[in-house]
């Protein structure tokens, strides 16, 4: 399993570095160093919720709230703003408020086994509800905010935005979730397998909570991250969303059977998708051949991923003529 992985990440590695250079043939400014950290730093947040998507999806589960998670944490990031409250208070806020719909998720799987597509489109449409009811349907525009909240992600360091920064802080930390952590080894066992996960003594319902609670709190910071570099926040801020956020996920690798994927699976699928819709306006497509072209390389990663998901089951029964020769051997 991991040489399959390797190997499609080493492609897909290939596929954004030829796109990139196809498109950098016809528009030499593509590939220029200001423009590739633009690119990468609209992409940011979409890295950030694919990779609490990623532990969601090993796990068996899918989170189809994390778009409005990020618009309810981001309205109450740029209501607390309003109000006065301290920048670092107001980041911690978001983290938390996305935490909880992510735990409740969580709770709502574990506890009371009901299915998590159906309890994250549930939750999904009460955030979105529940914003309207805190901004009473008006939005939060950017003189409204201040100057702190709005200069942090955007503030350069080592030629980087604070907020690509932030990114790559997280996959690092991911990188060593999953590869030195009981509970990075616990989202595989539950997806590979939930029944031997339980003989191991891996408890799969509370590890499908932190896998949530994981998701719904980085859905929270990337709910600040997204209203403070747009600088509004309103009712439908990413909506629809979270297409792009799983979308990422299947395109990276990670399978939605549960089980297996990568961290830079999930990493360069947010990649590729990001670099697909900054390049596509360039070179003059429509957005309307650009949810095409999204969906069909949807489509296109989940036949791959079950095609090299299927394999040969073992023979547990044999017939009487081969039990027979085998004896006599």
């Amino acid at each position: 399993m991991s040489r399959h992985l390797k190997s499609r990440e080493a492609l897909l590695l290939l596929a954004i570095v030829v796109m990139t250079g196809a498109i950098a043939l016809r528009f030499p400014a593509f590939i220029a160093p200001l423009n590739l950290i633009g690119t990468f730093t609209d992409t940011s947040p979409l890295i950030i919720l694919a990779l609490g998507e990623m532990v969601v999806i090993l796990c068996r589960c899918i989170d189809l709230s994390v778009a409005a998670n990020l618009a309810l944490a981001g309205m109450i990031a740029a209501m607390l703003d309003v109000a006065g409250v301290p920048l670092p208070l107001i980041i911690l806020a978001a983290v938390a408020a996305g935490a909880l719909v992510g735990a409740i998720n969580g709770v709502l799987v574990w506890k009371l086994d009901i299915p998590p597509i159906v309890v994250t489109l549930g939750t999904m449409t009460i955030a979105r509800g529940m914003i309207f009811v805190l901004s009473g349907g008006k939005w939060i525009n950017d003189q409204a905010l201040s100057g702190a909240f709005k200069g942090f992600p955007r503030a350069v360091v080592l030629g980087l935005p604070v907020l690509a920064w932030i990114a790559i802080a997280v996959v690092l930390v991911f990188v060593v979730l999953i590869r030195a952590t009981p509970l990075g080894r616990a989202f595989f066992a539950v997806g590979g397998n939930p029944n031997a996960a339980v003989y191991t003594g891996i408890d799969v319902g509370r590890t499908q909570f932190w896998a949530f609670t994981l998701s719904g709190a980085l859905a929270g910071l990337a709910g600040y991250l997204w209203i403070s570099r747009y600088a509004v926040a309103y009712v439908d801020i990413a909506n629809g969303f979270e297409l792009d956020v799983v979308a990422a996920c299947v395109i990276g690798g990670i399978s939605i059977a549960g089980g297996a994927g990568s961290v830079a699976g999930a990493f360069l699928g947010a990649l590729f998708l990001g670099i697909t819709k900054n390049a596509l306006p360039v070179i003059g497509v429509s957005p309307f051949w650009q949810m095409a072209i999204s969906g069909a390389a949807i489509l296109a990663a989940v036949a791959i991923n079950a095609r090299e998901s299927r394999r040969p089951g073992r023979i547990i029964l044999k017939s009487v003529e081969q039990t027979a020769l085998e004896a006599r051997t």
